[in-house]
């Protein structure tokens, strides 16, 4: 390489490096504000993350005592003292302040608690269906057997998250109403439901032959052995 060229090398590196420093000083400022900014949002991050943390375990923490140091009479109240920010959280204290009360006898109550949790719109959505399935079943004795199976119906609707479950009790208001032959017809149905659990499937079958019935089996294990269980 001649003198020429080297020079021209060098005087090319130098122009690169002047305008780089120009650069950076024209924009030095943003470029460094840009970073702390950066830096800035990672940290608050990490606070909300280490502040959502903190509020978790304190608000599980508040839970457990409630229902393991609580006494049973006041179990009720200590929980309806909790009052957590997220829906969800707050649906888990609503189901089960209405369990320590209908613990404590206090049925009225226990249903209050599980309305009011079945038609909250913040509540997320089976949450409230079990909220509504449990508040039904507590009302056999109160509540006229039309009312219920209307609520049954809707939680039994096909795809429902407890379909299965709604379709026992309407066919257990069949029985108490005396129709044998509906209550059959409907744990037939849940005998020969692709979805049916094994533990329902036998509740099923059991009692099927106990009103005089001939089980179908479908879908789901084979429980004839089991009946006398």
């Amino acid at each position: 390489m001649s003198d020429t060229d080297s020079f021209i090398d060098e005087v090319t590196d130098e122009l690169r490096r002047e305008k780089l420093f120009a650069t950076m000083r024209r924009y030095g400022v943003w470029a460094a504000l840009v970073i702390v900014l950066i830096i800035g949002g990672a940290g608050f991050l990490e606070y909300q993350k280490a502040s959502a943390r903190a509020e978790a375990q304190a608000f599980g923490d508040r839970v457990l005592a409630a229902v393991t140091d609580a006494d049973a009479g006041t179990r009720a109240e200590v929980l309806g003292a909790i009052t957590p920010k997220d829906p969800s959280a707050a649906t888990v204290i609503e189901l089960l302040t209405a369990t320590a009360e209908l613990a404590g006898d206090d049925r009225t109550a226990a249903i209050a608690s599980l309305d009011a949790a079945a038609v909250n719109p913040d509540t997320p959505e089976i949450y409230r269906l079990i909220a509504r399935f449990k508040a039904l079943t507590l009302q056999t004795d109160t509540l006229p057997a039309a009312d219920r199976k209307l609520g049954f119906e809707a939680l039994a609707q096909p795809g429902a998250p407890l379909r299965l479950l709604a379709q026992e009790q309407l066919a257990l208001i069949a029985i108490q109403e005396g129709d044998t032959q509906a209550a059959i017809t409907g744990y037939q149905a849940l005998l020969s439901d692709a979805e049916v659990t094994a533990d329902l499937q036998q509740r099923a079958l059991q009692v099927i032959v106990a009103l005089g019935g001939e089980p179908e089996m479908g879908n789901g294990p084979d429980l004839t052995g089991a009946t006398g269980n």
